[in-house]
């Protein structure tokens, strides 16, 4: 009997382990969920853009839409999430140009029209890149700049506001680790033992050189609630934290005012000139 449960001990073992490996073999397939397509633009709403692309440290070209308002006093570079691409952001580039706010949103590398393949590294690259595209050829001071990141993109905002200088930071939705959003998700697999990534948020958020601001919402049932307030409570001061509603990829959709009046208050806070509104065609 004892040699039996021996047997069947180490099976499980082995099968455990089985699963871990094939866990740290497909997991950037979980993470990464890139689309190459896209079928429309910001002029199909209406909005005037320049369709941009630049240069990483490591030599692949990236694509990005900058998209300006008339005497806007801050451009946001926007980081997006894991899924789609650029052409997935549109109701938010809206809002912003909306709220008199230039907008920069790009392409991570294996994304939309953006050479290469997504790797941990590489994202934090693509950010470095856009940022030193904005500062060095469209010429925007850092102070001018607000770097926003939602879901995986702010893990990868909060990496830059470590490195760069900027008027404030923004992430929303986002997780405090890959190791711990991973362990939430799948609490029956070794997912620390095995985690290919860290996009450690929290640590990231700990180094900022600027303001930050936080949001996030208890009905999110992707990214829990808990995690944005422990992102909250790593950010240095000065530091807001806006509780929003919704869910993981509709909050700032379903917040409606809320999250409008999040962002003007913020800027007004950070800024030197207060917001004014102007409007793009949204039909």
């Amino acid at each position: 009997m004892g040699l039996v449960l021996l047997y069947l001990g180490a099976a499980l073992a082995t099968g455990y382990v089985g699963c871990g490996l094939v866990l740290w073999f497909i997991q950037s397939r979980f993470l990464y969920r890139p689309v190459r397509d896209i079928a429309f633009t910001p002029e199909d709403r209406g909005c005037d853009f320049d369709d941009v692309t630049f240069r990483t440290q490591d030599g692949l070209t990236l694509h990005g839409w900058y998209v300006a308002a008339a005497d806007a006093p801050f451009t946001i570079l926007f980081c997006h999430g894991n899924a789609g691409n650029i052409m997935h952001r549109a109701d938010t580039i809206d809002l912003f140009h909306s709220l008199g706010l230039n907008c920069f949103v790009f392409d991570y590398r294996g994304y939309g029209r953006s050479e290469g393949r997504p790797t941990e590294i590489g994202t934090y690259r693509d950010a470095r890149a856009a940022y030193d595209w904005l500062t060095q050829v469209k010429g925007v001071p850092a102070e001018r700049i607000v770097l926003f990141g939602r879901s995986l993109g702010g893990s990868i905002a909060a990496h830059l506001a470590g490195q760069v200088d900027a008027r404030a930071a923004v992430v929303e939705s986002a997780f405090t680790s890959y190791p711990d959003i991973g362990a939430r998700m799948y609490p029956y697999m070794p997912v620390r033992m095995f985690a290919r990534f860290q996009y450690d948020t929290r640590a990231h958020l700990a180094r900022a050189r600027c303001p930050v601001l936080v949001m996030h919402s208890r009905e999110d049932k992707l990214v829990p609630f808990e995690f944005g307030r422990r992102l909250y409570e790593a950010a240095p001061e000065p530091k807001r934290f806006v509780e929003i509603t919704g869910g993981h990829n509709d909050g700032y959709l379903t917040s409606g005012e809320l999250y409008r009046d999040a962002w003007v208050e913020w800027l007004n806070f950070v800024g030197d000139d207060r917001l004014e509104f102007t409007a793009c065609r949204t039909s």
